[in-house]
């Protein structure tokens, strides 16, 4: 009969210990999940800031600015503005060439849209 107590005891002891640690594993879990949750709310707003932030940089005013100030860059007119036939040659109701060539390609490089 003890041997029956010692071996009821010993499976009531790995029970309750069995016991703690899942629950301390399951406490575990909740927190990381917890903290995971809130992790990607934070991602959430920054993604949503950075979508705000990033249609504020693409306005056509801000674009246009840009295209100016860095690049140098301005409106085409009549005036500049070189209409190519087909065949590569200008057409004859094609207004005055432009008071400017582009700079020619880097060495080694091809400019677009040109046959050799």
């Amino acid at each position: 009969m003890t041997r029956l107590n010692i071996v009821i005891l010993i499976a009531v002891l790995v029970s309750a210990l069995y016991l703690v640690r899942t629950q301390y594993e399951s406490r575990r879990l909740f927190t990381e999940l917890d903290r995971a949750v809130a992790q990607a709310h934070g991602l959430e707003i920054e993604h949503e800031r950075l979508q705000a932030e990033k249609r504020g940089q693409a306005t056509p005013l801000r674009v246009e600015r840009l295209a100016k100030d860095q690049l140098q860059m301005r409106p085409a007119s009549p005036g500049i503005t070189l209409y190519v036939a087909l065949n590569g040659s200008p057409m004859a109701s094609a207004p005055a060439a432009p008071a400017f060539l582009p700079a020619a390609p880097a060495r080694g490089t091809k400019a677009a849209g040109v046959r050799p």
